[in-house]
């Protein structure tokens, strides 16, 4: 029933040629998951306003947050009926699709800061990883930087022991799912949305995230404690129904090209101060415990984790992790 409505709802938006309708503003309906006060909804907003100002106002972007349009279980499949023209999901969210090659990017430990992540993207492996989009009707514009993930739980997390039996939400990597089960424990996919009410009641007892997403969704409120530690990174790939892409104006989609250039460049550059903000927002806030690991904590975090690499392999595929390990110089086991 879900697919038919969808259909349905397809059916009457601007899949057509946009040509055809000169009298009336493009609508572009982009929707995401995360609250406006983040690096990727300041970056959603940032399209809309240069979108529409470099087309004179012959686009619309309607911006839909916090999952009020779309579910992130749903959104992809939405995007590809035609339901919703743009997204920004997280690259985990790319498996469901049959293209697991994106969860090399949650692999542990593998970018060492924030300028490693940002060289590693814009080159051969982030524009190889979009062409594996084209054959599912979507096109992929640009990558969005959210930061390094955190831990959280109701007991501190420093040691890989303490983790064990703890029920811990992921969005859907598998990838995330083996690290977080070699310390023991037990995965739970569940949508973004759910996740603040799922700590508080206990269905999950920890979660990681990025600090402005532990910030705006208030998940610092139901975790007693949060450890920062960086361990893996979360980025986002902002895609568009290529159908409806392909059928704009080519002077229309070269401005959108620059408008999501410069919306791009916006985003990535704010996210790493946004997250430094959060967490100094969160200390100030006295609810959750900050705890910050030693050189020795990190090092049996990484030992703990790294078995995800080698199972990697039969997961993402050996062609994937060849392409990181020579961006990144890294051994993938």
């Amino acid at each position: 029933m879900r697919k038919l409505l969808l259909a349905v709802a397809a059916a009457a938006l601007i899949l057509a040629p946009a040509a055809a309708q000169a009298q009336t503003p493009i609508v572009i309906k982009f929707s995401h998951v995360v609250a406006n006060d983040t690096p990727k909804g300041k970056g959603a907003l940032k399209f809309k306003e240069l979108a529409e100002k470099y087309t004179d106002g012959k686009v619309k972007v309607e911006v839909y947050p916090n999952s009020t349009l779309y579910k992130d279980k749903e959104e992809i499949e939405a995007l590809q009926l035609g339901s919703v023209h743009m997204l920004a999901p997280s690259t985990a969210k790319f498996a469901p699709l049959g293209i697991k090659e994106f969860e090399a990017l949650d692999l542990p430990w593998l970018f060492k800061d924030d300028q490693t992540y940002s060289s590693a993207i814009k080159g051969t492996i982030g524009k190889w990883l979009f062409q594996k989009l084209e054959a599912k009707g979507i096109t992929g514009l640009a990558y969005w930087d959210n930061g390094f993930h955190m831990v959280s739980s109701n007991r501190p997390l420093i040691k890989p022991t303490d983790f064990q039996g703890l029920k811990f939400r992921i969005s859907g990597s598998k990838v995330a799912d083996q690290y977080f089960r070699l310390v023991g424990t037990i995965p739970q996919i569940m949508a973004f949305s759910e996740v603040y009410q799922a700590l508080q009641t206990g269905v999950v007892d920890g979660c990681e995230n990025t600090a402005s997403n532990y910030l705006t969704q208030k998940f610092y409120e139901v975790q007693k404690d949060i450890t920062v530690s960086y361990h893996a990174h979360l980025q986002y790939a902002v895609i568009v129904n290529s159908k409806f892409w392909s059928g704009l104006p080519p002077d229309i989609r070269t401005q959108l090209d620059k408008a999501m250039t410069e919306a791009t460049d916006y985003t990535n550059s704010i996210a790493r101060q946004e997250n430094e903000d959060a967490l100094a927002e969160i200390k100030k806030t006295g609810k959750t415990n900050l705890h910050y690991l030693t050189d020795a904590d990190r090092k049996a975090w990484q030992e703990a984790m790294q078995p995800t690499y080698k199972w990697a392999k039969g997961r993402v595929g050996q062609e994937v992790l060849d392409l990181v390990a020579k961006e990144l110089d890294v051994k993938m086991n």
